[in-house]
């Protein structure tokens, strides 16, 4: 099959019965931490995951890049399995932004355009703005040539993540992963970033592996696991009126009516 020209993806992502197993040294499988997972995610769609630790959410959405194989099923991109796409254009497709965001000793420009370094700066500052970092990076006397010391330690956990939120959208891709990278924004600041995110490239793809329930109240779609294995799946209102474990974590967690700046526990 013909890869996926990267300039007309669509950003349709489909588990197909998918399976996953973390392989042992010995070569042996562990049991699988994630179980016939068949799951339509269609272009532009904004989908959340919750669940408890260890629930399999990183897992499922680190099986999009490859950063593992799925050990049964496949997982595809606009039809196309994404074993058969060549990882350079796998990485052009697909953005992620992780809880831990690393930077690299350098400068801003360096680190925002790391994973596109041929783009031009106009893309660089709209993606600053989606991941609302162009305001504390233009205050900086050097501005795109400020120095970032080793790991990013010279900006704070949630200038950190929104840089690593820039610098995913910088590569402009069909599907963006944001694997708990809000978890150190306030609420306010985390939505605003929701908001930005679909229009900055015509509503793309866009995941969520979220701390806060908050986070994913008003998406498109929220996915929720146990076990490995899907459970319930819905808006937030279908989950409210369908599922006894989405209306426990809401009523743990929102249920006097605060709705901003709590956590939920999720897999990482």
């Amino acid at each position: 099959m013909v890869p996926p020209d990267v300039e007309t993806v669509g950003g349709r992502v489909v588990f197909d019965n998918v399976s996953f197993a973390f392989r042992r040294p010995d070569g042996e499988l562990d049991p699988p931490v994630l179980k016939n997972i068949n799951l339509t995610i269609e272009p532009g769609e904004q989908v959340g995951f919750l669940g408890a630790t260890g629930a399999g959410k990183s897992a499922l959405v680190n099986l999009i890049p490859r950063f593992y194989d799925v050990t049964e099923g496949r997982i595809t991109i606009d039809d196309v399995d994404v074993r058969d796409v060549p990882q350079d254009n796998l990485r052009e497709i697909v953005g992620i932004a992780l809880q831990e965001a690393v930077l690299f000793q350098g400068d801003l420009r360096f680190n925002l355009k790391f994973g596109a370094p041929q783009v031009e700066d106009d893309v660089m500052f709209e993606a600053a703005k989606a991941a609302d970092s162009y305001g504390f990076v233009t205050n900086i006397p050097q501005q795109w040539e400020a120095p970032v010391a080793q790991r990013g330690a010279n900006f704070s956990g949630g200038q950190r993540q929104r840089l690593s939120i820039t610098r995913a959208l910088t590569t402009q891709p069909k599907v963006i992963i944001l694997d708990d990278s809000t978890s150190a924004l306030d609420a306010s600041t985390e939505g605003r970033v929701q908001e930005a995110i679909p229009d900055f490239t015509n509503n793309i793809t866009t995941l969520y592996v979220a701390q806060r329930i908050s986070a994913v109240i008003d998406l498109d779609k929220i996915v929720l696991l146990e076990n490995g294995e899907i459970v319930a799946m819905g808006n937030h209102e279908e989950l409210l009126e369908s599922s006894p474990l989405y209306q426990e974590i809401y009523e743990s967690q929102l249920g006097s009516g605060i709705t901003a700046g709590l956590d939920v526990e999720v897999a990482k």
